[in-house]
């Protein structure tokens, strides 16, 4: 027997009765100590001790004659891709009536960044955060989960096409620069998998996991029903969320060339910083670095300190950049993007607090409406 179908007024009330706390990270004391010993440490290796292997301590010294023109024209490109991440939040998140306005837009996705910092799991805690937020403004569980998923492909589509047309560009002397296999080709089939990947999930029916429990149900098994339906959530729930995705891509919104500003200003931060000490590599070397230093962001660690470094300068140094001004340039762009964004990240998380307070004492159009309906 098939369970009775819910009414969306009723999955939008459990939705409400069930409030979240803001998420908050839960450290012992002894958790504390060894994550703030090994930040330090990697930083402390990173910024003072790298220089010194390799006869580096010369090119080191460059940071005091660092173009101060360039080093401002960073800062300019870190801001303008922020601004580039808060726009496409808008154009994912943000729909008519909803309570998240511009202001809210900052506070969240700075928020999010600084939670990314703290907390470990390629990024985990921004999620969390993310999605605390999105679920006291008024949205739907489901809601959240489709559009989260819909915003990280939207994201990340960039992430792959760059690897794939600048490693095939390489490959094939379209662009110019060493076009060592395993930093050019191997990058790009990684890309044209992973969107392949997430192609065919979009066929998956997006109400699979009730598909799934009702067979099981039909067939008088109610154990495999939950376990089918818990197993299924996963495949069914990314199905939504890249349809999404597709759908936003065909609207056109031109918030959505927000995820192409975000990428590309980051680059930008890094072109900046390799002027401010020296004449960056060729433009299709520079993509193709960055974006394979990025995948240090997979090891678990705190927000990929230390992983990204390394993997950008010894993607840099793979490619025949010097060893020296490769390393003085990533860890002054990481020093921009990385480091620089935490501190009004931390200011967005207590201002984000307050703006949820003003929420919760103010009910939405949403909430008004499903109480009207239930009451009915």
């Amino acid at each position: 027997m098939t369970s009775e179908p819910r009414t969306p007024a009723l999955d939008e009330r459990d939705d409400h009765e069930h409030e979240e706390e803001m998420p908050r990270l839960r450290l012992t004391r002894r958790n504390l100590l060894l994550g703030l010993v090994l930040v330090v440490a990697v930083v402390a290796f990173l910024y003072y001790g790298l220089p010194q292997l390799a006869d580096l301590d010369n090119t080191w010294k460059r940071l005091r004659a660092g173009d101060v023109w360039w080093l401002l024209g960073a800062l300019v490109f870190t801001l303008c891709s922020f601004g580039g991440y808060v726009a496409l939040f808008q154009g994912v998140y943000v729909r008519h009536g909803s309570r998240i306005d511009l202001r809210a837009s900052y506070q969240i996705t700075m928020a999010s960044l600084a939670a990314t910092r703290v907390f470990a799991a390629g990024g985990a805690g921004g999620i969390a955060l993310t999605a605390w937020a999105l679920r006291r403004s008024g949205m739907s569980r489901r809601s959240v989960a489709d559009s989260t998923v819909a915003f990280i492909v939207l994201t990340y589509v960039v992430y792959m096409l760059a690897l794939i047309v600048c490693g095939f560009g390489l490959r094939w002397d379209v662009l110019s620069g060493p076009d060592p296999w395993a930093l050019t080709v191997l990058p790009a089939l990684l890309g044209i998998v992973t969107i392949a990947v997430f192609l065919a999930m979009a066929l998956v029916p997006t109400d699979f996991e009730n598909r799934l429990r009702d067979w099981a149900e039909d067939q008088g098994r109610p154990r495999l029903a939950r376990v089918a339906q818990r197993l299924a959530t996963v495949p069914a729930a990314t199905s939504a969320g890249v349809r999404e995705a597709i759908s936003h891509l065909r609207s056109k919104d031109p918030a959505l060339l927000g995820a192409l500003g975000f990428w590309a200003f980051n680059i930008a931060v890094l072109w900046a910083s390799f002027h401010a000490f020296g004449e960056p590599p060729p433009w299709g070397v520079l993509i193709m670095g960055y974006f394979v230093g990025m995948l240090g962001n997979l090891l678990p660690l705190p927000g990929g300190v230390g992983g990204v470094d390394g993997g950008m300068i010894g993607a840099f140094a793979a490619f025949d950049v010097e060893f020296g001004l490769a390393t003085v340039a990533v860890l002054t762009y990481r020093g921009f993007a990385f480091w620089l964004p935490t501190i009004p990240g931390a200011i967005a998380y207590f201002q984000l607090r307050k703006t949820v307070s003003q929420w919760r004492s103010q009910p939405s159009a949403a909430d008004v409406t499903v109480t009207a309906g239930v009451l009915h």
